[in-house]
């Protein structure tokens, strides 16, 4: 927890010397778009090591993850203007754009996610820095997903304005001990319509997880945890 709250505390710090952030509530959009990018390429590498079939809908070209491109996974990446213009120019407008027409329900996430946000920062050096303190976290290590769970909804109560967004917080400790008494099973569907950051789900999933052995297990998993 010390290490992601750090991270945290750097990006914020960061934030704060850019000039196209103004407020709470825009450092927290900001953060979003990224950490959604960050996580959802994080799971893409996860899933493509579980099916050497499965293929991400986002572009190599705007994936994060080093080994597909570097603009963001590389801490030697590209930087300043060039970053600056390429998150507005050519990765916003590809992502609110991503083909949807086949039906792959992590496009239509991906699409959905980028039509909704901005990218408010002005200083692509800024943005390389807070690229960089992202990379410290691996959202495929499920201390660093509860930890970063639990700073964020912190992030939220913060707000003055949080009202609706901060106000349904439930410790990570509730939602384990309700998880291991209800003890999800295989196979069941399970539905937390009023998700926030996704507490329950989270633990659901791990607890889960640890019963899928196979390919299939996972896949069925996928379909029957929603949010």
């Amino acid at each position: 927890m010390s290490n992601i709250s750090g991270t945290i505390a750097a990006i914020r710090t960061i934030m704060w010397q850019d000039t196209g952030l103004n407020g709470d509530a825009q450092r927290i959009e900001q953060l979003s778009w990224m950490l959604f990018l960050k996580i959802f390429s994080d799971k893409d590498l996860e899933m493509e090591l579980m099916n050497s079939k499965y293929k991400s809908p986002i572009p190599e070209k705007f994936h994060w993850i080093k080994e597909k491109g570097n603009w963001a996974g590389d801490d030697e990446g590209m930087t300043g203007d060039e970053l600056l213009a390429f998150v507005d120019r050519e990765l916003f407008p590809a992502l609110r754009n991503i083909n949807v027409s086949n039906g792959n329900r992590r496009a239509l996430i991906v699409r959905e996610v980028f039509e909704g946000n901005n990218n408010y920062m002005k200083s692509g050096i800024n943005i390389r820095k807070v690229l960089n303190k992202l990379n410290e976290i691996d959202f495929n290590i499920a201390k660093d997903r509860h930890a970063f769970g639990e700073l964020y909804e912190s992030i939220l109560k913060e707000l003055q304005s949080a009202g609706k967004s901060g106000e349904f917080y439930t410790p990570r400790a509730v939602t384990q001990f309700i998880t291991d008494i209800i003890n999800p099973k295989e196979g069941e569907k399970i539905l937390d319509p009023a998700c926030g950051t996704g507490g329950f789900l989270t633990c659901a999933i791990e607890n889960l997880k640890k019963k899928a052995n196979s390919v299939e297990a996972r896949k069925a998993l996928q379909e029957n945890v929603v949010g």
